[in-house]
């Protein structure tokens, strides 16, 4: 049974499985490029010159580090992924449960689609990791950071470590978007899946408190401490209060969006109708501001610890330091942007009968394509505030701390690309499910719906 209802569903929710595939594909290339790396920086064979530039500029280290980072951030996008893949499927999942189907089968269902999403991307990741660990090798050696007399070599050790990896972060992926759903009587899963879920679980508020005041509390220490260990101290207290803001979800986000909706109400009745959308239904959306807060205050405290260090002293650090940081941050930036791209996408997606009613009862395309485009501005607007407001509370005391000034400096041209760049992924993640939906005939869409 599982098998089948894995293939039934690949087949109806092709679009939902977009982005566990791509998630997949990124991380196969990180991994496969990570594994490459380890290969050509291995101590074995250099000579001791070599050797010492490596460990000193610790370029095998981090080729490891971002080894385990893909792995870690692969679970969690694909989580994101499959958790709105799963949403998707909630009414066939509270039928299948209603005529005898245990929750294992339902899990083994999910896991099945994860890994058959994940393994021909993975495959097709290792090639293009062998093309990123060149690239990369050639940016560390005019960096300096690698030795003249190491040369690039191929590993096919990459392939069967990107298969695994992708095996395993999709089974557990899948496994824990799958849980709780699978565990719902069936009559409960069949009113959820007609109505949806309106509350937080009895675990998910407490422990989204408890991250938010982890993170507070360790600013709070990290600024008596001395300054030098900015970078890992900011990268601890991000998780926390990351994961507070995802824990919490439609309680955080359903305030910041009334904030940040305020002005758009000025903008005519497309916009209107947007800011209602946004307010009204605060789970939907923010399943699609979570992952953006991410990407913007991990960006923007890394980014802002280096433009800072530099505005005060003079010198942001090594150059060669400063790049492979820049490079982590890149990574862990792109993972998120992968996550919520694919989650604006989907929630677009849900909204296809939505969209074909508006049609029906005379709401012109032009009109509709505002809609979204403002929905994706609140929205952007949304996580640009908590995910400013979340960086702020982890500069502060780091900064006071290292300069007695708790402010950031960030030049206007990367505040302009943080901003444009979140209000272009949100665009067009939320854009071209739309035209799609809009193709054809509304009445036809509407039925299919």
């Amino acid at each position: 049974m599982a098998t089948g209802l894995a293939m039934a569903a690949l087949r109806a929710h092709r679009p939902a499985f977009v982005g566990t595939a791509v998630a997949a594909l990124f991380s196969a290339s990180v991994v496969s490029a990570a594994t490459t790396m380890l290969s050509v920086t291995g101590t074995k064979g250099l000579s001791p010159e070599a050797r010492r530039v490596i460990t000193e500029n610790s370029v095998d280290t981090m080729a490891a580090v971002l080894l385990i980072g893909s792995v870690y951030l692969t679970v969690f996008v694909v989580v994101s992924t499959m958790g709105t893949a799963v949403a998707q499927q909630h009414r066939e999942f509270a039928l299948v449960r209603a005529i005898g189907a245990r929750p294992r089968q339902i899990r083994r269902a999910v896991v099945a689609q994860a890994v058959a999403a994940a393994l021909p991307s993975a495959a097709a990741g290792f090639g293009l990791g062998c093309v990123v660990a060149r690239m990369w090798f050639d940016s560390m050696a005019e960096h300096g950071l690698v030795p003249a007399g190491v040369s690039f070599r191929l590993s096919w050790a990459g392939l069967p470590v990107s298969l695994g990896v992708a095996v395993v972060t999709s089974a557990i992926a899948a496994q824990i978007a799958s849980l709780r759903f699978s565990l719902l009587r069936p009559a409960k899963a069949l009113r959820e899946a007609a109505t949806g879920r309106h509350r937080l679980g009895l675990l998910r508020a407490p422990l989204g408190v408890l991250a938010v005041a982890g993170g507070a509390v360790l600013c709070a220490l990290l600024a008596r401490e001395p300054s030098g260990e900015e970078s890992a101290a900011a990268f601890l207290v991000l998780l926390l209060f990351c994961a507070g803001v995802g824990l919490l979800g439609p309680r955080i986000v359903g305030p910041a969006a009334w904030l940040a909706s305020g002005p758009v109400r000025l903008f005519g009745s497309s916009a209107r109708l947007a800011m209602l959308n946004v307010r009204s239904q605060t789970r939907r959306f923010s399943a699609a501001v979570v992952p953006l807060v991410l990407v913007v205050s991990f960006g923007t405290t890394k980014i802002a610890l280096h433009t800072t260090a530099e505005h005060r002293t003079g010198s942001a650090g090594s150059a060669g330091e400063v790049w492979l940081d820049y490079v982590g941050t890149g990574l862990y930036a792109s993972f998120a942007a992968i996550g919520a791209a694919n989650t604006l996408a989907m929630v677009s997606f849900e909204r296809r009968r939505e969209v074909a009613l508006l049609r029906v009862i005379g709401m012109l395309p032009g009109r509709l394509r505002a809609m979204a485009a403002w929905e994706a501005a609140v929205v952007a607007l949304t996580a640009l505030l908590l995910g400013g407001a979340i960086a702020l509370a982890t500069l502060a005391p780091i900064l006071r701390a290292a300069y007695g000034d708790p402010m950031p400096y960030v030049p206007w041209s990367v505040a302009a690309g943080v901003a444009g760049g979140t209000l272009l992924l949100a665009l067009l993640a939320t854009g071209l499910p739309v035209q799609s939906a809009l193709r054809g005939r509304a009445i036809t869409r509407l039925k299919a719906a």
